[in-house]
């Protein structure tokens, strides 16, 4: 079968979640047999999101291949059990540098490089790109941003010049918001109606539409909808608020979405998808009564989507492991000795977050002194962990100015610091580690057991690592380096083998974490975390 093209543009308003469409469709063709993948582009300048503050843009993703990449690459790994790479994710700085570094290098033999060709040229490469190397059936391409935002032109120019191109190998679906009006006790089509116009006037017709909305929107009004959009009835279909986000693609498929998007695409005597295991984890999430509390600790937690991969694998662990999560945030500026005994005495577990920078730092250490002191399950992720060992060496080993030197460039008992091969780099994108390593860990340790193997691979983003001029110290006081990079000795887990659970991870497991394959090291977290409550429970 050739691959076939399917493109996703949002109106109205943002954040409606063209991401978790996108997933939905992608779970359900997957679930069909095909072999399917799914790109995001963004049309910010940025080269990729990975010096954006998470105020401005939520969590940065991590793909296997070492880029950093938007939140919703998160959404597409967790519903469809695919790895996403530097190519399913595009911005539009990185367009325009790649177009630039052409020019300079006179590609274009002293053409006059403009929008129309040379930036759509890129883009539909781009777009392509996946088709012609991946060997995928459809590859689905999420536009950022909203119809009528004037950064997404040239993006929905691409797509204009790709429909007529591809011909019947493309189909275009666009969400849209469909407001009810309280006072008027009525639902709106007109901002739907406009959107699918402002699209029709950049020269592309939609082939389906989902409205979004927070009431059932009734055959009549979606066959009026359909008409004023130049879209076929039986091709318009409701997205109404769910409990969860992982019921949107069984919602999809009993409007008939995917079947929409095969009649569409010209796909014929598709088998039926199977989503068992799908529906397996809801009956899971369904029948989990009991509930255990985790409180996370960061910088961010005001913010929705700053730590939305944890949130998800804690919410993925607990369901495998038949219980539901409540997950409480606590700001790591405001804890203090004080009131830290009020805030975390009453968990079942706790996460230190990851993150980068001083802000907040000593409301971790003041987290994990007390979570060790009291023997709480507690899970530190990259900073998180780096912070454990800080704790650690500051009330254990005796080393009160112990300290990463991202934090105190001067400190005199470094346990965290950059390699030596970093510190001549001052671009601080040069200096990260980032994508997929490999770890070797310890037989007999907890995480070897979590993982049921002892080489595992894990993806990163983090600029400092522990010190192992520190690691025999640390080994005799009682905190295990358990896990090890293979090719550079590099200590990539320590856990406490003496406490219920105290594990820290150099490595990002939430970001391989998804709703068939949960990540291993959270089913052990969360099992600890369990066991923690009903001993407490019954005590």
């Amino acid at each position: 079968m050739e691959t076939k093209y399917i493109f996703v543009t949002g109106g109205v308003v943002s954040s409606l979640g063209k991401g978790i469409i996108s997933s939905s469709l992608a779970c359900l063709l997957k679930a069909r047999g095909y072999r399917v993948t799914i790109q995001k582009f963004d049309p910010y300048i940025n080269i990729d999101p990975g010096t954006l503050n998470p105020y401005e843009h939520g969590e940065c993703y991590v793909t296997v291949d070492g880029h950093e990449a938007d939140l919703d690459l998160g959404h597409y790994e967790r519903f469809t059990d695919i790895q996403t790479t530097r190519a399913n994710n595009i911005t539009t700085g990185r367009i325009y540098q790649s177009v630039i570094d052409k020019e300079r290098r006179g590609d274009y033999l002293g053409k006059t490089v403009q929008i129309v060709p040379h930036i759509t040229d890129e883009i539909k490469r781009a777009v392509k790109r996946l088709g012609n190397t991946g060997n995928f059936d459809f590859v689905i391409t999420e536009i950022g941003g909203v119809v009528g935002d004037i950064e997404s032109l040239p993006f929905l120019e691409a797509v204009r010049q790709l429909r007529w191109e591809l011909g019947s190998n493309s189909v275009c679906v666009h969400l849209t918001y469909v407001p009810y009006i309280a006072a008027a006790k009525e639902l709106k089509t007109k901002p739907t109606q406009h959107s699918v116009k402002k699209l029709q006037e950049l020269g592309i017709q939609p082939d389906a539409l989902v409205l979004r909305a927070e009431h059932h929107i009734s055959n009549e009004m979606r066959r009026k909808i359909a008409l004023f959009c130049n879209v076929a009835p039986d091709s318009v279909v409701q997205s109404i608020d769910v409990d969860t986000i992982y019921r949107v693609p069984l919602r999809m498929h009993e409007q008939g979405l995917d079947e929409i998007v095969l009649r569409k695409a010209a796909v014929t005597n598709a088998p039926e998808p199977d989503m068992k295991p799908w529906c397996d984890f809801l009956d899971k999430m369904d029948t989990a009564s009991h509930v255990v509390t985790v409180g996370l600790v960061g910088k961010y937690v005001e913010l929705q989507d700053a730590y939305k991969s944890i949130d998800e694998s804690l919410f993925q662990a607990a369901t495998y492991n038949g219980h539901k999560v409540k997950i409480k945030y606590i700001h790591s500026e405001k804890l203090t000795d004080d009131n830290v005994e009020q805030k975390l005495s009453a968990l079942d577990g706790v996460i230190i977050a990851p993150g980068f920078g001083n802000r907040g730092i000593e409301g971790k250490f003041v987290a994990l002194k007390y979570c060790r002191e009291h023997d709480i399950p507690t899970f530190g992720i990259c900073l998180g962990m780096q912070c454990m060992v800080i704790e650690f060496a500051r009330n254990v080993l005796g080393l009160k100015d112990a300290n990463s030197t991202e934090m105190n460039p001067g400190t005199p008992d470094n346990v965290i610091d950059l390699m030596e091969e970093q510190k001549s780099i001052s671009n601080l994108g040069g200096t990260m580690r980032l994508g997929a390593y490999e770890c070797q860990l310890t037989p007999g340790s907890r995480v070897a057991e979590a993982y049921g193997k002892y080489v595992v691979s894990e993806r990163h983003r983090h600029r400092f690592e522990f010190n192992n001029s520190y690691r025999e110290a640390f080994e005799r006081a009682g905190m295990s380096c358990v896990g090890q990079n293979p090719a550079t000795r590099l200590v990539e887990v320590v856990e406490i083998p003496g406490k219920r659970w105290f594990i820290g991870t150099q490595y990002h497991p939430e970001y391989s974490s998804t709703v068939l394959h949960p990540n291993p090291i959270f089913l052990s977290f969360m099992k600890a975390v369990i066991d923690y409550h009903n001993e407490k429970e019954n005590n």
